[in-house]
């Protein structure tokens, strides 16, 4: 990869689009996790006011000091840059107190997840809506296109995605390019939703560059049966993923009403 020219390239892109749009600047979510420390750089480099957003949802303390630290480094750096911190954890325990539910639901976990992306989705729209402000996606291509690995309107929800057309081993490429924080270079990626210590490969059953063999195999035309050990079962968690989170990467159904039925 061109690591120079990609940065430079996403850069103008990011710029371009906002001044299409007619738009002041970029709201970014900072996890603490090499996604968002690449894209919130990317926004720094262009220009334009770029705000960094921390949400933390009961955060471990590690996650909080990178994003702390990604923040620090970027203000010195990019007088564009400003950030806040909105402490969510106290209207997620709010949902929870008043949203009905029993101990033993099969997907309460999941779901009240997938809730803190969906909180941290409407904070950053509430502040790019008071600053005319585009919300920027933090995505990777594996993530977002290969298993779905995001939350449908939480980090999902977004007005533009600079980085999902990049794996993550090329996001990693970048992030040292754009002197991302060690700490975050070196950090078991996360999604950091649950509350505790699970790693994204935790969740997913396959580390990142496992699943980004898997989507090349897939895009070669490959099947189950040309694996075996190892490889087959990563194949298989990659194309059980892929199938079951289409409706996540395709648009939404619109069922469409045949003329003669409206005349």
């Amino acid at each position: 990869m061109q690591t120079e020219k990609v940065a430079d390239h996403i850069v103008n892109w990011l710029k371009q689009y906002a001044v299409s749009a007619k738009m002041e600047g970029f709201v970014v979510g900072i996890s603490g996790g090499i996604d968002s420390a690449v894209t919130s750089s990317l926004c720094a480099r262009t220009g334009l006011r770029t705000l960094c957003v921390e949400m933390p949802i009961h955060q471990a303390q590690s996650q909080v000091s990178r994003g702390e630290e990604h923040i620090a480094l970027l203000k010195k750096n990019f007088a564009n840059v400003s950030d806040v911190r909105v402490d969510l954890t106290p209207v997620f325990e709010s949902f929870k107190k008043h949203a009905p539910f029993t101990v033993d639901d099969t997907h309460l976990d999941l779901s009240l997840a997938n809730t803190r992306a969906r909180l941290r989705m409407t904070t950053l729209y509430y502040f790019a809506g008071l600053h005319r402000y585009l919300v920027c996606g933090t995505g990777n291509k594996v993530e977002d296109f290969g298993v779905g690995f995001y939350t449908k309107y939480g980090d999902g929800g977004v007005d533009l995605s600079p980085i999902a057309d990049l794996l993550k081993s090329e996001v990693y490429t970048l992030g040292s390019y754009l002197n991302v924080p060690e700490s975050i270079l070196k950090a078991a990626p996360t999604d950091g939703l649950f509350g505790d210590s699970r790693t994204d490969e935790d969740q997913i059953g396959a580390s990142y560059d496992e699943l980004e063999w898997a989507m090349k195999m897939k895009d070669e035309g490959k099947t189950k049966s040309d694996f075996s050990g190892r490889q087959k079962i990563v194949f298989e968690i990659f194309s059980r993923l892929n199938s079951a989170n289409q409706h996540k990467m395709k648009p939404i159904p619109i069922c469409e009403i045949p003329p003669s039925l409206k005349s």
